[in-house]
């Protein structure tokens, strides 16, 4: 298995999309263990928020439940992952910060999200972590 962070933004858009799509195929790999995703706290709970924001759950063609139950399934092939040390890359947006410490306490090998760009301009150089967008991290896998 590829150890990854799945940024919330690629789940978000596996769930408001009605076909496939490289987002879905980044979730689908995860669910039948291609991929492993490593989750910590801060990404979980930025998930939690997420699932319950009105803008998605009106767009989403899943229901409440549907949605619920694949969050669940995602978490299940989870490996949690807890951030002793915090690195501040500093990347221009705050948010992302955690991610990429994730992605470094757990070793993982991608970060797969659609803003590639909040990435590319991290104090801290981190070469053996690619950041990729869905398609491309499928691509490439």
């Amino acid at each position: 298995m590829i150890p990854i962070v799945v940024d919330t933004n690629v789940f978000v858009s596996a769930l408001l999309s009605t076909g496939g799509g490289p987002s879905r195929g980044v979730i689908r790999g995860c669910l039948d263990r291609s991929f492993e995703p490593i989750m910590g706290v801060a990404l979980f709970a930025e998930y939690e928020a997420l699932l319950r924001r009105s803008s998605i759950t009106r767009k989403s063609p899943l229901s409440d439940e549907e949605r619920e139950d694949l969050f669940n399934a995602f978490l299940t092939c989870a490996r949690w992952q807890k951030i002793y040390f915090l690195w501040r890359p500093d990347l221009l947006d705050e948010a992302d910060n955690h991610v990429l410490e994730l992605a470094v306490a757990g070793g993982a090998r991608y970060i797969v999200t659609r803003n590639t760009k909040d990435f590319i301009r991290a104090e801290l150089d981190f070469p053996h972590i690619l950041i990729r967008d869905p398609l491309n991290f499928l691509k490439e896998v």
